[in-house]
């Protein structure tokens, strides 16, 4: 009887205008005393039960005065930027209308029932439905979509106002053109910190599609969790049409499609598309309704044309978990000629995996997805692992505690298995010589650079307990680049005494210390360049590069250098001048998405040392010193 209340309450709110004009005339709005006319008698016939006991008319409640809409931020932006426009007031909920106080003779003999009682079941639902999204979330809990993200600043993110003057447009143009994959693992870690920060909306944009665009590129980075974390800051009822498709996107790269019925039944309710009838069919299966009209809503798309029968099959399966009819269905891949977020998404949550056929044909992009679900074998996650922790998914921690998992296992992998056992004996060996054995080992060869990369990232923290000495110099430079992977600068600083100057080891310390060591002469950036066996001696560009920009060279040095390198320093470009306004002008998240920008591409050899350059100073003008030196750093190791 409580729900059929609540119902009739609704109905009432919506009711209110029709006898609004009666009910005014006869109660007053104010409490009693603060009104010219007394309060009205009460009668004898008994009042509705929704009014709460005593039968006694109850004395109206003062209707609140609204809430003043927010303070419009101050708009004193530079001349170019566009005034930011006031946010709309929250919104509030009708007021609920004062009880009738009259009543008729005929109502006088009636029995003590709800007069209301008869009133058709299905209007009220009907009403019920129309009105349902308007409550979702109260007035004074709804979120603002004046600043979004889930990283405070006080843990790490970047400061909420370096976004608060940035044009939209501008904005979405930046981050809408990066594709994906950054040549720098560090620059990858320190996009996904801007992204994910709690940052002002742009001038211009409204606060779903700047989440909705952050989500998007933290997809292409491989990052479903920060961005389903991101989507999950804005209140369902606010969704634009872009940051559906961003939810869409994240809860099947995290195998969740559940999390998209609060948009279903809100926003998205009569979003066209098969994927979204079938969104809505799943999120009919897990309502509690009895039955089965998801099924049958299911079986219905399988003899449409819209969606592939592959698709409807995952469906199916994945509804059928919420279902009493326990309905066998069996999934036929061969339907399918490719992986796609929902197939990929589906089969995680209904705990298979697609095929290896399938599997390995985009396995890059695979592996983005599948190096995270929990729900996988080991075996799968660690696989998956050796492609996701090179470019920045994966940090050092993960690595370890994934393959720790394997190593625990009664009966481990036959694969996996021995390789935990060998990182087990690259930390904890009582003799160097056999950790550094291990750690050796688990690098491999260099026939696959992605995996031999993500194996350092694995190893960063074995390499770092390896003592420096002089007789390892050839092994030096792997074991620097696997401490600087987890960020490891004053251990890699360590084999500084013990390295050549001018050697490969020498120029990756040279760059990643936390201070300057020692004067960088011209003779000594001649002897690195003479040791270096890189493609067009991209190497000692890229070291020149980055001295440049942490300020650790003589500049009259660094022309001479640069001049025998053919690497012109002081060329400019819009992307150039770009980052350096926004280094002049403080502004860090501005200066780590235009960088994020300048690192796209599969590999160090799509990387310029102007780029670099440019990079490097800018981080460290506002303040990113850190990252500029490991980014630096890594690209002296891995060019």
């Amino acid at each position: 009887m409580t729900a059929r209340r609540a119902a009739l309450a609704v109905l009432g709110v919506l009711l209110a205008g029709s006898v609004g004009t009666m009910v005014a005339a006869q109660v007053s709005l104010l409490p009693p005393g603060l009104d010219d006319r007394p309060a009205p008698r009460p009668r004898a016939t008994p009042t509705p039960r929704a009014t709460p006991t005593p039968r006694a008319t109850p004395t109206p409640r003062a209707t609140p005065a609204p809430k003043p809409a927010p303070t419009v931020r101050a708009t004193s932006a530079p001349p170019t930027a566009t005034a930011r426009p006031a946010p709309a007031p929250p919104r509030t909920l009708p007021p609920s209308p004062p009880p009738v106080a009259a009543a008729t003779a005929d109502n006088a003999a009636a029995p003590a029932s709800d007069p209301l009682d008869n009133i058709d079941s299905a209007l009220i639902d009907q009403v019920v439905r129309k009105v349902a999204p308007h409550f979702d979330i109260p007035p004074d809990a709804q979120r603002s979509l004046d600043r979004v993200g889930f990283l405070a600043e006080a843990d790490g993110g970047l400061p909420a106002t370096s976004t608060h003057y940035l044009s939209g447009d501008y904005v979405g143009a930046l981050l809408g053109r990066m594709q994906g994959p950054l040549v720098s693992r560090w620059g990858h870690i320190l996009l996904r910190r801007v992204l994910a920060s709690r940052l002002d909306t742009p001038v211009g944009m409204n606060g779903a599609d700047w989440a909705a665009l952050r989500a998007a590129l933290l997809l292409r980075m491989g990052e479903a969790d920060a961005a389903r974390a991101l989507v999950q800051e804005v209140d369902s009822g606010f969704y634009t049409r872009d940051l559906e498709d961003a939810a869409m996107a994240s809860y099947l790269a995290t195998a969740d499609p559940v999390g998209l019925c609060p948009i279903t039944a809100l926003t998205a309710a009569t979003r066209p598309g098969w994927d979204w009838d079938l969104a809505r069919s799943i999120c009919l299966a897990f309502n509690g309704a009895e039955g089965s009209p998801a099924l049958a809503q299911l079986d219905r798309a399988l003899k449409r044309d819209d969606a592939a029968r592959l698709d409807v099959l995952l469906a199916q399966k994945f509804a059928g978990a919420a279902n009493t009819t326990h309905r066998a269905v069996q999934i036929e891949w061969r339907d399918g000629d490719g992986l796609s977020a929902w197939r990929t998404g589906l089969s995680f949550a209904t705990g298979s995996e697609p095929p290896e056929a399938l599997r390995r044909k985009d396995w890059a992009t695979y592996a983005l997805v599948a190096s995270r679900a929990p729900m996988l074998g080991l075996a799968s996650r660690a696989a998956a692992a050796d492609q996701t922790a090179a470019i920045g998914v994966l940090s050092s921690a993960a690595m370890v505690d994934l393959y720790a998992q394997i190593a625990a296992l009664q009966e481990p992998d036959a694969v996996w298995g021995p390789l935990a056992q060998q990182l087990r004996t690259a930390y904890v060996a009582p003799d160097a010589g056999d950790r550094l054995a291990a750690i050796k080992a688990l690098w491999g060869d260099d026939s696959d650079p992605v995996r031999l990369m993500s194996r350092g990232v694995l190893t960063a923290y074995a390499a770092a307990r390896i003592s420096p000495d002089a007789a390892l110099a050839n092994d030096a430079p792997r074991l620097l680049a696997a401490m600087l992977s987890a960020g490891l600068d004053r251990n890699a600083v360590r084999w500084a005494p013990v390295v050549a100057v001018g050697s490969h080891a020498w120029g990756i310390i040279a760059v990643a210390a936390p201070a300057k060591l020692a004067p960088v002469t011209a003779t000594t950036l001649g002897a690195f360049r003479d040791a270096d066996s890189s493609p067009a001696r991209l190497r000692s560009g890229l070291l020149l590069a980055g001295l440049i920009g942490l300020g650790r060279v003589d500049p009259q040095t660094a022309r001479d250098f640069a001049g025998q390198l053919g690497f012109d320093s002081g060329r400019r470009s819009r992307w150039s001048d770009a980052i350096d306004a926004a280094a002049a002008s403080g502004n860090p998240a501005l200066v780590a998405m235009l960088a994020g920008y300048g690192m796209q591409g599969a590999g160090w050899n799509r990387m310029t040392p102007l780029h670099l350059q440019h990079i490097v100073g800018a981080l460290r003008q506002v303040g990113l010193e850190a990252e500029a030196r490991m980014i630096a750093a890594e690209a002296v190791a891995q060019s």
